[in-house]
């Protein structure tokens, strides 16, 4: 039997580490004078995990919370979604763990490696295996950047950080609502700008190798930056016209909380009033995949989301990929 309707973001979840650490310690670290993190990034603090914290488990605790606020039994879900980009281990892929752990018995998992953008790719899969099987998805996205993070690197220690978010995506019969349109982008000539250089197959884990080689490294930041505003804004705008919402139709603007410079400049390029932008990114940093599902689950439980509000969500990461989408609510 063919499902003939759309999909509604049925639940929000979202956790975070038990370390919470202020913008002083890094400054001390770096040798930076009080306040300059918080004037360049808009970020005050961030959560990093501590000994016995892992990515499973703070997916599970995001995961949970959204099946709680759903109403959904583990056998109600069909499909785990779990993007990130720290998985618990390079082999097997970590979303089968979280399944197990929430009791997902009847669920297929996956892992997706979207960087920054991770979200957004899986909740456009997930629309789809929705719209086309009338099935409940579980959409997760979780990092632990910290244990990535070059000490000796100010551009990553002032940014990152770990979190989860999780979201259920459920069919329903209203067809004029869910995910309007999606526009995605991969710009493979920045990716460079952000990388991890070593432990894939192309240089594989050998003696000899600095242990730098296997933590994150930003190239060019103010690249980064540049390239980052222009993808999340031409995605943006794209998606306005294929959705046909105006600007001023959007009621919350999600954007991946990467610097709080750089979502200023996309509502200026956009026209969105700064008072609809969700802004998480003062407490939790940079989380990469985590920060938009996150944003959501926060901005739920200040103000519940209602019934027909349209949320423009749009992200850009290493690799380049990126993109935007709209959900009607």
């Amino acid at each position: 039997m063919t499902f003939t309707g759309s999909t509604r973001m049925a639940g929000f979840g979202h956790a975070v580490p038990r370390r919470c650490v202020a913008n002083a310690e890094i400054e001390v670290q770096f040798g930076l004078e009080p306040g300059w993190i918080e004037r360049r990034t808009g970020i005050r603090t961030r959560y990093w995990a501590g000994e016995g914290e892992t990515l499973t488990g703070l997916a599970a605790e995001a995961g949970r919370m959204a099946l709680e606020d759903a109403g959904i039994a583990g056998r109600g879900i069909a499909l785990t979604l779990l993007a990130t980009s720290t998985p618990d281990h390079l082999l097997p892929p970590s979303a089968p763990l979280l399944a197990h752990k929430l009791g997902l018995t009847a669920s297929g998992a996956i892992d997706l490696a979207g960087a920054c953008s991770g979200f957004l790719y899986a909740l456009t899969l997930a629309d789809a295996f929705v719209r086309a099987h009338g099935r409940a998805v579980l959409v997760v996205a979780a990092n632990i950047l910290s244990r990535r993070i070059n000490p000796k690197e100010k551009a990553s220690s002032v940014l990152f950080a770990d979190a989860a978010g999780a979201v259920v995506l459920t069919p329903q019969r209203d067809v004029d609502r869910g995910l309007l349109a999606t526009e995605l982008s991969a710009d493979g000539s920045g990716y460079d700008l952000i990388q991890i250089p070593a432990g894939g197959s192309n240089r594989p884990f050998e003696a000899g190798l600095c242990k730098e080689e296997f933590l994150m490294t930003m190239r060019d930041g103010r690249e980064v930056f540049s390239r980052a505003v222009s993808l999340m804004t031409a995605t943006s705008q794209q998606v306005l016209k294929r959705s046909n919402v105006p600007v001023q139709g959007v009621d919350r603007f999600v954007p991946h909380q990467a610097n709080a410079r750089m979502f200023d400049a996309i509502c200026k390029n956009l026209g969105i009033d700064s008072g609809r932008t969700v802004n998480t990114i003062e407490r939790y940093g940079n989380s990469s995949a985590a920060t938009i599902p996150l944003s959501l689950s926060i901005s739920n439980r200040q103000k519940q989301i209602a019934e027909g509000e349209c949320l423009l969500l749009t992200a850009a990461g290493a690799g380049m990929v990126g993109g935007a989408a709209m959900f009607k609510a």
